[in-house]
C-alpha cells in the first residue's frame, strides 16, 4: 500500500499539532528549565517541520499519484489473514489488558502471532513465555512503566 506524499504529511501535521495541543496542559517543575512537556514538543516540532516538507515536495513534483494505492499483498489471502490477526491481537490488548493484565495478553498474543507465523508448535509457548517475562521486566523494573496486572494482581513483584 502506498500513501501520496500529501496524505502521508498532512496525518503527520495532524499528529504534531494534536501532541503540541495535548503537551501545553502538562505542568511545569518549579526551578526547573526542562519540564515534561519539553522533548514531547520538540519531536512535535521536528515532526511538523518534515510533515510540511513532505507536503511541499508533493505539491512540487509533477507527478500525480493517487491518495492511496493498494499493494498486491490485499489480493492474498495469506497476507489478509496475518493482517486481519494483527488487527485482532492489538483490539484484543486493548480491551482485555486492564482486565486480564499484560503477563497474559501478551503471552496470549505472541502465542497467536507465532502460530499464524508457523513456527514450530513445541517452540511457541516457551518461545512466548520467555519473550513475555523479559518484554515485561525490561520495562516494569527497567524503565519503571507501570503495565497492568489483571486478574493476576495478587502475584505482584
Amino acid at each position: 500500500m502506498k500513501f501520496n506524499d500529501a496524505f502521508s504529511g498532512l496525518l503527520l501535521l495532524l499528529l504534531a499539532v494534536a501532541v503540541l495541543v495535548n503537551i501545553s496542559a502538562f505542568p511545569t517543575i518549579p526551578g526547573q528549565n526542562i519540564g515534561p512537556a519539553a522533548f514531547p514538543g520538540l519531536l512535535a516540532w521536528l515532526l511538523l517541520l518534515c510533515s510540511v516538507l513532505l507536503i511541499v515536495r508533493a505539491f512540487r513534483t509533477s507527478v500525480r499519484t493517487p491518495l492511496i494505492e493498494l499493494g498486491a499483498w490485499i489480493r492474498s489471502p495469506y497476507h489478509l489473514r496475518n493482517f486481519a490477526i494483527t488487527t485482532g491481537c492489538l483490539l484484543f490488548y486493548i480491551l482485555a489488558s486492564d482486565f486480564l493484565g499484560f503477563l497474559i495478553c501478551a503471552f496470549v498474543i505472541l502465542c497467536t502471532m507465532f502460530w499464524a507465523l508457523q513456527v514450530r508448535p513445541r517452540l511457541i509457548v516457551p518461545i512466548a513465555l520467555g519473550v513475555t517475562l523479559l518484554i515485561h521486566t525490561i520495562f516494569y523494573k527497567g524503565l519503571r512503566v507501570p503495565l497492568p496486572w489483571g486478574i493476576l494482581l495478587p502475584l505482584q513483584w
